[in-house]
């Protein structure tokens, strides 16, 4: 039987694309692998933007940096190429960084850049969710592993 195909946020997979250049690799990478086909993507870097780049977080309907630069387009493109990218590979979930502004997921910051978390979701992932693709963090990994090694 061949493996599913999931949607990962290249963060997670050691890739150093987060806003400060750095990565979130996790730990569990590797049995992930003997699960999944891994399909790394990072929608900010889709959507135009540079590593390392300047901190932003979602406000409303809108992500702007710290310094008050309004990067929702970006973010916007980003989550669509994303969601191209899993809709081409039949990704029925992705794996994607809690908290982040495009990938967040139940929890994200909000807008004021005091690390104040509040519900929510990240572009990205409200976008994949409207397409009933299932949203994962490196939270309930876990969930994920057991999700796969229970069918």
């Amino acid at each position: 039987m061949s493996k599913p195909n999931l949607l990962i946020s290249e963060c997670l997979c050691g890739v150093c694309c987060r806003y400060d250049g750095d990565h979130n690799k996790i730990d569990c990478l590797e049995e992930l692998k003997s699960l999944y086909n891994l399909i790394p993507v990072c929608p900010e870097v889709l959507g135009g933007l540079l590593t390392p780049r300047p901190p932003a977080e979602r406000i409303g309907d809108r992500v702007q940096t710290r310094n008050g630069i309004d990067v929702t387009e970006q973010f916007k493109g980003g989550a669509e190429l994303a969601l191209a990218i899993a809709i081409d590979k039949n990704c029925l979930c992705a794996l994607l960084k809690a908290k982040s502004p495009s990938c967040g997921y139940g929890e994200i910051y909000d807008g004021t850049f005091t690390r104040t978390l509040v519900n929510g979701v990240g572009v990205t992932s409200e976008l994949l969710l409207q397409h009933n693709i299932q949203i994962y963090t490196e939270k309930n990994v876990q969930d994920l592993i057991q999700h796969n090694s229970d069918d």
